[in-house]
């Protein structure tokens, strides 16, 4: 009688990695992360200490006027940076109100309704928006846009005249650059950067959910609204308050048509001004305390943008505990 044996088992390979070794990669890995993670909060430190040191003579000569007071004559060293933060949150503003609705309908076109031999050559046009340089949009507006918004703003000031809150805001005549037309600009700029992110979010909205919202009957907008909207909140507020610092932080296209005019006016069609504006146009023939009262606006926008990015995080927290 034959006795068989069953043949030997294969050898197992070789581990790739010893646990120990495996390990110590990690912590490395770790140390690594934390490391970059601490070098920009490092970077960031020094930048504003830095910042704060050469803006210290400006908030010392001033005081809280700096931060309360709209006069700026440097002939007599008189500082006060409040026309030209009403200026950047002016222009910012316009540029959200004129540049989400736009960017939202784009990502929403790109990702659920346009026809995938569209997707792709309309998604390049709309990123090659956002690698423009800024100086470029400046000069448009300057020569193309500003002489050609002069009579539309005109049309409307007549239109809106007897009004009485919009006679206020859409008053003329103008000579086609101040606030509206610097909002305009920086939409524009704004559009590409919103729209690219929030066409991200969107793709990440599950597939089930949506199917789940058509069997149910609903309408394609009806989908969007239940099912695309509430999953992609967080990613949306996220994306418009990027566009929010790239408004408020943009200086060259401002600076070309805000009109260069301290003033703080309810007027959306006069000339104003930005913070970074200003530091543009007068940086450079600037000393002294003028300098340092420069550089203390500098500071004020960082601080500003800051404030911005605490509130979206709020709103984000809160939206995703509703969620």
């Amino acid at each position: 009688m034959a006795v068989t044996t069953a043949p030997p088992a294969p050898p197992r390979p070789p581990a790739l990695t010893s646990p120990g070794r495996a390990g110590l990669s990690d912590k490395a890995f770790r140390f690594l992360s934390l490391g970059c993670g601490l070098l920009v909060l490092v970077i960031l430190g020094f930048i504003t200490v830095a910042m704060t040191q050469k803006a210290w003579p400006a908030f010392s000569h001033d005081g809280l006027r700096f931060f309360t007071t709209s006069r700026w004559a440097p002939n007599v060293e008189v500082f006060g940076s409040l026309s030209f933060v009403y200026g950047t949150v002016v222009t910012a503003i316009v540029a959200l109100v004129l540049a989400v609705p736009l960017s939202v309908g784009l990502a929403l076109f790109l990702s659920d309704i346009a026809p995938r031999r569209l997707r792709r050559p309309v998604s390049s046009l709309v990123d090659l928006l956002a690698a423009v340089p800024s100086v470029v949009y400046g000069l448009w507006g300057v020569i193309v846009l500003a002489p050609w918004l002069a009579g539309v703003y005109e049309r409307v000031s007549d239109i809106t005249s007897p009004i009485p809150v919009l006679s206020s805001l859409f008053s003329g005549p103008s000579t086609g650059r101040g606030l509206f037309t610097a909002g305009i600009i920086l939409a524009l700029m704004v559009t590409p950067i919103i729209t690219s992110i929030t066409r991200e979010v969107f793709d990440t909205v599950p597939v089930m959910a949506k199917e789940a919202a058509y069997a149910l009957g609903s309408t394609r907008w009806e989908m969007i609204r239940a099912a695309v909207f509430p999953h992609s909140r967080a990613g949306m507020i996220g994306a418009v308050m990027l566009g929010v610092g790239r408004a408020m932080g943009e200086t060259i296209a401002a600076a070309l048509v805000i009109g260069s005019s301290p003033q703080i006016t309810a007027n959306l069609f006069g000339s104003g001004d930005s913070m970074a504006a200003v530091i543009a146009n007068q940086f450079n023939e600037a000393g002294g305390l003028h300098r340092s009262a420069l550089i203390a606006l500098g500071v004020e926008l960082f601080l500003l943008t800051i404030l911005v990015n605490i509130v979206a995080r709020v709103v984000i927290a809160r939206g995703r505990v509703r969620a």
